[in-house]
């Protein structure tokens, strides 16, 4: 007897008809087709509906979430005004509010079917308020969200006072990833030094690397390239991301030719936050306007491991969001331009798998021997997903049911036809 059974579900790899076996928290089986003299406790009909893994976002900012309007908006919309009223708010944080927002975030997240995230938390105040808030955070919602935080010295390892001995402190407390912003810094020289130096804090303790790099227009910032040699030279290959990249947007051909290339061979991988890149940069431009995300297609392309994150929801940096990372792959393949059947799945990937390989995930995906984590889509499959941002009608986190949602139908009463029922899907 089975604790969960679930059939005629379709599944993100284009299969149909398919029944997931759940036991003690692990899928025991996946088949084409009833599975014969099958038991359960619970059955679920998918009802041919699309069965997928839980969505992953590895680039996200909790301790700002939800802030928005705290102290003010920003009203550029600019980058730096947003790491400006950031400052202004950092002064005024209170570890309960932080650790409300985050709760709150965390609940539409679970409603969302996301499941996995990773936060950047600023260690530029000497207290470390917001680290020890998110470790609370963390601890909370461990039952049923696998958070990582990255110690983010969102002011300058170098630039700020005791930006060093502030992050080694984070990372003593528990915070499980090494991250930067070298395009911060005061000069591309620091920049590049502060890179090699958290490569090597990163290398020593044996933690993986998260790095916000070339978060600009200005396609002469090229930290990227640096995190790539620092990657394969310290032995880190695998374990180092690099963050937004959107200077890669404005370089010239020629050179991307050849990072490129370093990048995979680096075994670096890159995340784009399309919603908030295309959002923040391109500020200073007249028309054309640049957009600014990064290069996802020709990465994709040649090997490397390209996943989307949803960066920042309501905080001083963005006044939208709601936690919903097919919001982010569908504006994703707009910007990007991966409008084909294999660009379209790809972009939902960039949600699901590949996040999940950003952040090392155990026991992710649909086989055998994974735990029973999934999200019930009312679609029938990933395109028809993106295309409607379709609705979570189930949520499971190791056969655990978190969270679920009527399936939407719309009534449609119009004076010229008769009256008619309107399925979604």
């Amino acid at each position: 007897m089975m604790d969960l059974l679930i059939t005629n579900a379709a599944l993100p790899d284009g299969r149909t008809g398919m029944s997931i076996a759940v036991q003690n928290g692990k899928i025991t089986e996946v088949t084409e087709g009833p599975i014969a003299g099958a038991q359960a406790h619970e059955t679920v009909d998918a009802g041919g509906y699309l069965l997928s893994p839980p969505f992953v976002d590895p680039h996200f900012h909790m301790d700002a979430t939800l802030s928005y309007g705290l102290p003010r908006v920003n009203e550029s919309g600019t980058l730096l005004e947003g790491i400006a009223v950031w400052g202004e708010l950092k002064p005024t944080l209170k570890p309960e509010a932080i650790i409300e927002r985050a709760l709150t975030y965390c609940d539409w997240a679970v409603a969302k079917g996301l499941l996995a995230i990773r936060s950047h938390v600023d260690t530029s105040d000497a207290s470390l308020l917001a680290v020890d808030a998110l470790l609370e955070v963390k601890k909370q919602v461990a039952p049923y969200i696998d958070l990582q935080l990255v110690a983010f010295p969102q002011d300058g390892v170098l630039r700020s006072k005791g930006g060093v001995e502030n992050l080694k402190r984070a990372l003593d407390k528990g915070v499980d990833v090494v991250g930067g912003i070298p395009h911060f810094e005061r000069t591309m020289a620091e920049g590049a030094a502060s890179v090699k130096l958290l490569c090597e804090i990163a290398a020593e303790r044996g933690l993986p690397v998260d790095m916000h790099c070339d978060e600009s227009d200005d396609p002469l910032s090229r930290h990227i390239e640096t995190l790539a040699f620092e990657a394969q030279r310290l032995g880190l290959q695998g374990r180092v991301n690099g963050s937004h990249c959107t200077s890669m947007h404005s370089m010239d051909n020629y050179y991307v030719s050849k990072l490129i290339p370093l990048i995979a061979e680096s075994g670096v991988s890159v995340i784009a936050n399309p919603l908030i890149n295309i959002t923040l940069q391109g500020r200073h431009d007249t028309y054309p306007k640049r957009r600014g995300m990064t290069r996802v297609p020709e990465l994709m392309a040649a090997g490397v491991n390209v996943a989307f994150g949803h960066d920042c929801v309501m905080d001083p940096w963005y006044g939208m969001g709601s936690g919903d990372m097919l919001e982010v792959a569908h504006m994703g393949l707009h910007v990007a331009q991966m409008t084909s059947q294999q660009g379209i799945r790809a972009c939902f990937d960039a949600v699901t798998v590949n996040a999940a390989k950003v952040m090392h995930l155990e026991g992710y995906g649909i086989a055998p021997g994974c735990d029973a984590s999934f999200v019930l889509l009312q679609a029938r499959d990933v395109v028809e997903a993106i295309r409607l941002r379709a609705n979570r009608l189930k949520v499971w986190r190791k056969g655990v049911l978190l969270a679920e949602t009527l399936k939407v139908t719309v009534a449609l009463r119009l004076t010229q036809r008769p009256s008619t029922t309107c399925f979604v899907t």
